[in-house]
């Protein structure tokens, strides 16, 4: 850790050429849309390749967590980087959220660039005042002079049968808070595009991941594959063209949207799916310009109901198209209650496929 600490200070501001090469690549990249690709990747592999990239273009760029180095990562998002860039850059930590959040708020201080990762974002609790009061307001508090580049990220939201304390959804709570980035991936292209924008990002990013859509596949295309590739931070993408209804959501979420409009458009209602890959900054400018075409809108996330992303939207469409809305918004989100143990009430505590569905057929009127 020292060892990078030193060379930060020697390494300077980096060199111009570089970062410029990276800024027009990245504007080229994200103008372009990569709805299909002839390849396929694991979003574990998209999220391992791009810190992998990462660290190899900037030697600022670290990791540390618990596990992430000997182990491989919780979850093997980490494999291999121990391996290839030693223990100086891929730093095992004691099972200690609020002492290695701290020392990576420092770090990215000095002017470092260190990827957190916590086991799970539940953890993330137990640092949650480095997060905020050290990582989010620093910028704000000196006018400037302390750039903070360090992206938090881990598992988010309910995995299967881990009970109350391992199953929150935590996009709401962290993208209610000024000086945060919060982004929620969901296909390989998302995790690998976002990913490496929010390591370049100079600000502090929350990274909220789904334990279940590791080992997922997903079409992926050669530009997303392409080592300088990036994704827009605060952009959502359409993942499906529609004009009887807007479906926004975001990370696990996505595909159970996108199994719904298949279903609804079984029925003769074309479906408009949002995925919104950033929560905060959120794409106001799309779910808008969907919900003036559409003139409906059903919100889908799986966290509580009350103060989520899902109000938010709502209120956003409420305060700039309200009068184009044919029918009353529909939210769709967790049980408001702490997840039950019980595989068949943690079903019932989550947003389902049938679910989403019935929604979507009351804001269009279809419902029996």
């Amino acid at each position: 850790m020292w060892g990078i600490l030193r060379r930060s200070a020697v390494d300077g501001g980096g060199g111009f050429s570089a970062s410029s090469l990276r800024r027009t690549r990245f504007a080229l990249v994200s103008a372009r849309s990569y709805a299909a690709g002839s390849k396929e990747m694991t979003v574990r592999d998209a999220l391992n390749s791009a810190i992998d990239e990462e660290m190899s273009a900037d030697p600022k760029v670290f990791v540390m967590g618990e596990e992430v180095g000997q182990y491989q990562g919780a979850y093997k998002i980490t494999k291999g980087l121990l391996e290839k860039y030693g223990p100086e850059r891929v730093y095992d930590t004691p099972i200690t959220e609020a002492g290695f959040t701290g020392i990576g708020v420092g770090a990215a201080y000095a002017g470092l660039k260190p990827v957190v990762e916590f086991m799970t974002f539940n953890f993330s609790m137990q640092a949650i005042d480095h997060i905020i009061n050290s990582a989010a307001k620093s910028n704000y508090m000196s006018a400037g002079q302390i750039n903070v580049p360090i992206v938090f990220r881990g598992p988010n939201g309910a995995a299967a049968g881990v009970g109350a304390q391992h199953s929150q959804c935590y996009a709401a709570w962290y993208a209610s808070v000024p000086g945060l980035k919060v982004l929620a991936p969901y296909s390989a292209e998302d995790a690998r595009g976002l990913l490496k924008a929010a390591i370049r990002d100079p600000d502090p990013v929350v990274f909220l991941e789904n334990e279940l859509l590791y080992g997922e596949s997903f079409p992926i295309s050669e530009e997303a594959l392409d080592s300088s590739f990036c994704l827009p931070i605060g952009k959502a993408k359409i993942e499906r063209e529609g004009k009887d209804v807007t479906i926004t959501t975001f990370s696990k979420m996505v595909g159970f949207v996108l199994k719904a409009a298949e279903k609804l458009a079984e029925e003769g209602i074309s479906a408009e799916v949002i995925n919104l890959r950033s929560i905060r900054p959120l794409d106001r400018a799309t779910i808008n310009a969907s919900v003036r075409k559409t003139s409906r809108l059903v919100t889908v996330e799986e966290g509580f109901p009350q103060h989520g992303v899902c109000a938010e939207i709502c209120a956003s469409v409420v305060e700039e198209s309200f009068s184009y809305l044919d029918a009353p918004v529909e939210r769709i989100a967790g049980a408001d209650v702490p997840m039950p143990y019980a595989a068949n009430l943690e079903r019932l505590a989550l947003p389902q496929v049938e679910d989403i569905v019935r929604a979507a057929k009351r804001a269009c009127y279809r419902s029996k």
